[in-house]
């Protein structure tokens, strides 16, 4: 698949959506509903408030789609920043309501809370969005415990191209602290399209 086609389809995505076209909702639902929620569950801990930040950012997508610029970058980003937007949003003011009515904790443990959040949410992002060699390189050292030799052994790779991807994709993790938006340092950090 040539290097632009992620683009072009983002592209053509957004003007069937401005155009009003049902099955063009349809389709980024089905391409995306699970990164939506599961983002949306990860920053609140919460299956229904996750189901209802998916509907609000799917309906903001569709009642907006101009907003979504392709230069600026994939629309996979652009959904996964408004899914983080919407989602910190109503962390803050669950938890703010929740102070307000005599609740335990303190404005500044609402706001670690919310940073402990984002971060998890944007290193699911990072880890979902990063290039499949690096993400199996990762998950065999992290959740089978495979050094770099074993790691390049069973990836079929030189002991270098392990090394390599292993710090690449911990670089790429590294970013999951950034403040802003989850997909802004995978994005930066990989320099293409996710």
């Amino acid at each position: 698949m040539p290097k632009d086609a992620p683009r072009r389809w983002d592209r053509r995505m957004q003007q069937r959506l401005a155009h009003g076209e049902a099955a063009a909702l349809g389709e980024l639902y089905d391409r995306f509903a699970s990164l939506v929620h599961s983002l949306a569950h990860r920053v609140l801990d919460d299956e229904l408030a996750a189901d209802r930040i998916t509907r609000e950012v799917f309906t903001h997508v569709w009642e907006n789609p101009d907003a979504y610029d392709p230069r600026q970058g994939p629309l996979r980003s652009w959904i996964a920043t408004l899914t983080h937007r919407h989602a910190v949003r109503r962390l803050r003011q669950t938890e703010s309501a929740a102070l307000a009515r005599g609740g335990e904790g303190t404005q500044e443990e609402l706001e670690r809370k919310v940073l402990r959040a984002s971060a998890a949410a944007r290193a699911d992002y990072i880890v979902t969005a990063m290039p499949t060699p690096l993400r199996a390189a990762l998950e065999l050292a992290y959740f089978q415990r495979r050094d770099y030799r074993q790691t390049a052994t069973d990836l079929g790779v030189t002991e270098d191209e392990a090394r390599r991807r292993l710090r690449l994709g911990l670089q790429l993790l590294s970013t999951a602290n950034d403040t802003g938006d989850p997909s802004a340092g995978a994005a930066r950090s990989t320099g293409t399209a996710l």
